[in-house]
């Protein structure tokens, strides 16, 4: 593994104004993520885990402290800036798919690169040898609807590789599926991170999943404790 940090948080703090009242969701979280690390996040409903994930991705601002991805302070760039840098450097898988229903499967996997500006020629190509590779090359042009769940969550895993993102940020990737399917999907993101060398961020509950990846982290109350 490259020691290089393609994530570094400091002192990161999220409060919210909740009727008058301060609530601190983040109280101060360090973490640092190497290139090709596959690290999980656990603890219980309210710890903090989601907001995190929010905040490392650029999906909401923090109230204090830094995020540096890929050598980028995210806090000192423009919103336009910012959305280049996470349609880069960053896949997002959700507990929900997030694929939209009125595209084929082929369309939703290469949405994300046509957004950046490639041409459809290329971002086809591209999202049919990634959907090949998650085992749905003969469902390309099926619609989200039509797909078990297990195969949308593959098709979801597809289209955060699209770009060749440095980290995938997964917030209960599994947290939809059966065991069987869930064990599919996390075999599935250990050998993408093996042969792409992405680093893979993932809040779970799962024990098995958090064991697979390698280390895991405990937040208690705002706080990684371990």
């Amino acid at each position: 593994m490259n020691n290089t940090s393609i994530l570094t948080c400091r002192q990161l703090t999220k409060r919210y104004d909740q009727g008058g009242l301060d609530i601190d969701v983040l109280k101060g979280v360090n973490l640092d993520i190497s290139v090709g690390e596959r690290v999980a996040i656990m603890g219980a409903s309210g710890s903090g885990k989601s907001t995190l994930l929010h905040l490392l991705g650029g999906l909401e601002k923090a109230s204090s402290g830094e995020v540096i991805l890929d050598g980028v302070n995210i806090n000192k760039v423009s919103s336009a800036k910012l959305a280049k840098l996470r349609n880069k450097s960053l896949g997002f898988i959700y507990q929900s798919h997030h694929l939209l229903g009125e595209f084929s499967v082929l369309e939703n996997v290469a949405m994300p690169l046509l957004i950046a500006g490639e041409s459809v020629k290329q971002s086809t190509v591209r999202a049919i040898e990634l959907l090949k590779r998650v085992g749905l090359g003969h469902r390309i042009e099926h619609k989200p609807g039509e797909l078990s769940g297990g195969e949308r969550q593959r098709a979801a895993v597809a289209r955060a590789l699209i770009n060749k993102p440095c980290l995938i940020l997964a917030d209960e990737p599994t947290g939809n599926l059966d065991s069987k399917t869930a064990d599919q999907v996390y075999q599935l993101m250990l050998e993408l991170n093996q042969e792409l060398n992405v680093s893979f961020l993932v809040v779970t509950h799962d024990h098995e999943l958090a064991a697979r990846l390698g280390k895991v982290l405990h937040m208690e109350d705002g706080l990684i404790v371990s």
